[in-house]
């Protein structure tokens, strides 16, 4: 857990004191993350610990683990103003009962709900990839662009969709959700589908496809870090992995880039730590593909803010509502 103190020693002025801070809370399939951020985006504390799996991990099971990494926090459970959440999808939004496909153990868990009785605050959340996108645009890459999306590939691959400077949710506030773009024929996915993105270039999809190609044969590790580090060690089937995933992304990019006329593009998450092992078959499949006159000028870049993004993103439902927050209370 990381705290930092911005008070300086002074004692407060009473008219002066700032409002409590934002309870953020980041839930993904590997981490969950919980923090609390001022109103300039700041995060003053956070704490993460592994998302719950296997038989035990049911849905009491991975809520009592969130309330005890918000437990974790020196704020208690009253010293908040509200509650932002970014969870994975897909969801009923705004309603908040969300049925994580990389958390089995929620299916149609009322997570906005549990949060506002326990907390007695308000509770805003939306999928973790929007506020990812939400963070990016407020505080990182995408500051000053209007029409932008903001990625995310890590355990899966998700979206968030700003244009005209607002956060676009759609009709079931799935908007942006790239990760389930068609980009080839074959490819069975998680959701049922056949050929979406996110079975393609999610790092755990990555790593079983290397390794139906005989990539680290009868070894016990074979993670998407193990690719990472095996493709920039010249390993071929993990090379060919990193073009193969990055080619889907630049041939989704391109299409969402001529459906929505896009400037830029931010992608975080784990994998894109591999840099250019990812980014030279994306940039690639990009220019053979986006040749419209206001596609071929879209920036594809990395997201500026690291780990606390998710945390960020979620605060900013709440903290800059006019933005990334449309919705009323659905009960």
């Amino acid at each position: 857990m990381t705290v930092t103190d911005t008070s300086g020693g002074a004692a407060p002025d009473a008219a002066a004191t700032p409002q409590p801070p934002v309870l953020a809370i980041d839930i993904g399939g590997t981490k969950m993350a919980v923090g609390a951020v001022d109103g300039t985006g700041e995060v003053l504390a956070s704490y993460r610990v592994p998302t719950p799996s296997g038989a035990g991990a049911d849905g009491e099971a991975l809520y009592a683990a969130l309330l005890d990494a918000v437990d974790h926090l020196p704020y208690g459970r009253d010293g908040y103003r509200a509650v932002g959440v970014g969870c994975g999808g897909p969801m009923r939004w705004p309603a908040g009962e969300v049925s994580p496909l990389n958390i089995p153990g929620w299916r149609g868990f009322p997570l906005r709900w549990r949060l506002e009785a326990d907390f007695r605050r308000e509770v805003r959340l939306h999928n973790d990839a929007i506020c990812l996108a939400a963070a990016e645009h407020w505080q990182g890459a995408g500051r000053g662009t209007g029409n932008m999306l903001g990625m995310v590939v890590s355990t899966g691959v998700g979206g968030g969709l700003i244009l005209g400077d607002r956060l676009i949710d759609g009709a079931k506030g799935n908007a942006g959700h790239i990760g389930h773009v068609v980009v080839d024929q074959e490819t069975p996915c998680a959701c049922g589908g056949t050929g979406c993105l996110e079975a393609v270039a999610s790092g755990p999809r990555m790593a079983a496809w290397a390794a139906a190609q005989g990539w680290r044969a009868g070894q016990d590790s074979r993670t998407g870090k193990d690719l990472t580090e095996d493709a920039r060690s010249g390993d071929g089937i993990a090379q060919a992995a990193f073009t193969r995933a990055g080619t889907a992304l630049g041939v989704a990019i391109a299409g969402a880039a001529a459906l929505c006329d896009l400037e830029l593009v931010t992608i975080g998450g784990g994998i894109v730590q591999a840099g250019d092992l990812l980014f030279e078959p994306l940039r690639s499949a990009l220019y053979r593909h986006a040749r419209l006159d206001f596609t071929k000028n879209l920036k594809v870049v990395p997201a500026d803010l690291g780990q606390d993004a998710g945390l960020v993103g979620a605060a900013a439902l709440i903290l800059r509502g006019d933005a990334y927050w449309s919705a009323d209370r659905v009960d």
